[in-house]
């Protein structure tokens, strides 16, 4: 894998690297869905937040329902199956948004990652944070940096001897050791996360 030499040239992150089991990303069929099952998993246990996405699966004829058929869900319905009154606003704003301006593949794969933040978080409920992890793991970016998610924070202060007490500073001391990365990012911000053992965290 060609991102594995280059993320091997940083000294300290060559030790996370697994060069026998590379990552490999994949694109996701359906944006919204994914999209939609982001905002569930807000601030809840992958537990919780997965009964309550196969619930919502549950409620239509496929597993993959267009964007139409979330929208024409009653918020009633959405309420029903674990959603707050918020995350059931959140849920039908994506179904809207993608309705009236366009979520696919095809419109997406045609934005930088920046355009695509700017542009996904026009919808209430839906931060950087979200976009990030749609951008790494439903549209496949590869050079992709979550700095404000804790589990990636974590794993640098620990693994660069970093001081967080300044925020600022911390961030640009993120930022500044992830462009040694680029155009390989994301490959680098998943062996971090292996390397806790955790999962992305920081929820929107």
């Amino acid at each position: 894998m060609e991102y594995v030499a280059h993320l091997l040239k940083d000294r300290k992150l060559k030790n996370l690297v697994n060069v026998n089991m590379p990552v490999r990303l994949q694109k996701r069929e359906n944006i919204p869905v994914y999209l939609c099952a982001s905002i569930m998993s807000q601030q809840l246990s992958t537990k919780v937040a997965d009964v309550i996405h196969k619930r919502f699966l549950r409620l239509y004829d496929t597993n993959l329902p267009t964007p139409e058929q979330i929208l024409e869900t009653p918020f009633e319905t959405l309420r029903s199956i674990g959603l707050s009154n918020a995350k059931a606003n959140y849920v039908h704003n994506v179904a809207r948004f993608a309705i009236e301006k366009g979520m696919g593949h095809k419109h997406l794969n045609k934005l930088s990652n920046e355009e695509v933040i700017e542009y996904l978080t026009e919808i209430k409920g839906v931060g950087q944070w979200t976009v990030e992890m749609l951008l790494m793991f439903a549209l496949g970016r590869e050079d992709v940096f979550a700095v404000d998610d804790l589990g990636i924070q974590n794993a640098m202060i620990k693994l660069y001897d970093l001081d967080n007490s300044d925020k600022k500073r911390f961030k640009e001391d993120l930022l500044r050791i992830s462009k040694k990365w680029s155009p390989y990012r994301t490959y680098a911000c998943i062996h971090l996360w292996q390397w806790k053992d955790s999962v992305p965290i920081k929820k929107d």
